[in-house]
């Protein structure tokens, strides 16, 4: 007789185990990928937060770099008159000093400071605002003993510049001649004739300060005229610095004594044919004590 034989326990226990393990088997991978997903997402989502980041950060930079380069083309197109002034300022005293009946070197020697006030023409015609201004230059250090300095921008007002019908002008070359006029007209405004002596200068190149109105002069007086009203004095008016013009021209508010120091920055190149001229024809202040 047959006998029927129950399957064992590890029998049953085993195929149950088989038999639960099939959807196990199904949900793992399915947990398995979510969980893959959720990691990309957070990792997605840090890099769009880093993307968003770095735009921001170069946002940042581009403006910042813009604050820094838009001063300066400001600048640049803004100081055109400036510039040309400093350059005509040079032109004048080269024509001056290479001329046989203009400023005389031996006097140009013994001079601290230059000024030069250009006359400034446009198609024939004066230019009033810039009239009366110009540069001065002094020699460097305390004594004024040393290279010429990068100019700063000067002005006058009062007096008589000699403005003529038909776009004719006069340029004028005032030469400062001791330490008292000089640092009279870096500190602030000086009338000529009252806060400080001055006196037509000797021209050619031979001449000698010989008489003793112009050996006791703080200044002296040179122009160049282009109309019938050459040679007008300049006694009664005012010169200073411009602090407007040096603020364009450099860039900053600056004064006449920290442009002449040097701490305002190097010279303009426009002024490269002023101070040339000027260190080829006086290198040296010649005067007593220097």
């Amino acid at each position: 007789m047959a006998t029927f034989r129950q399957p064992s326990q590890t029998t049953v226990n085993s195929a149950s185990c088989r038999a639960t393990d099939r959807p196990l088997m199904l949900i793992f991978p399915s947990v398995s990928f979510e969980k893959d997903e959720w990691i990309k997402a957070e990792e997605e989502a840090m890099l769009n937060q880093q993307r968003d980041l770095c735009e921001k950060r170069l946002v940042l930079l581009t403006i910042a770099a813009l604050c820094l380069i838009i001063p300066g083309f400001a600048i640049a197109a803004g100081n055109e008159h400036e510039q040309e002034r400093v350059k005509e300022s040079g032109d004048v005293m080269k024509e001056l000093l290479d001329s046989p009946s203009g400023v005389p070197i031996s006097v140009l020697n013994k001079s601290e400071c230059v000024i030069v006030l250009p006359s400034v023409k446009k198609a024939g015609f004066i230019v009033a605002a810039q009239y009366g201004r110009g540069v001065m230059t002094c020699r460097g250090g305390e004594k004024f003993a040393g290279p010429w300095s990068p100019p700063t921008m000067m002005q006058s007002s009062g007096g008589s510049f000699g403005l003529q019908a038909g776009g004719q002008a006069t340029d004028f070359v005032v030469l400062v001649m001791n330490d008292k006029g000089a640092r009279a007209l870096m500190n602030g405004k000086a009338k000529l004739g009252a806060d400080a002596s001055v006196a037509a200068g000797p021209v050619g190149r031979d001449a000698e300060a010989s008489t003793n109105a112009t050996m006791s002069a703080e200044m002296l007086s040179y122009s160049r005229a282009q109309g019938v009203f050459a040679g007008v004095s300049l006694s009664g008016t005012s010169l200073g610095p411009d602090g407007g013009a040096n603020e364009k021209l450099y860039g900053k508010k600056v004064t006449a004594t920290e442009i002449i120091s040097g701490a305002a920055g190097p010279s303009p190149d426009s002024a490269k044919t002023l101070l040339a001229v000027l260190r080829e024809k006086s290198p040296r202040n010649t005067s007593k004590g220097k």
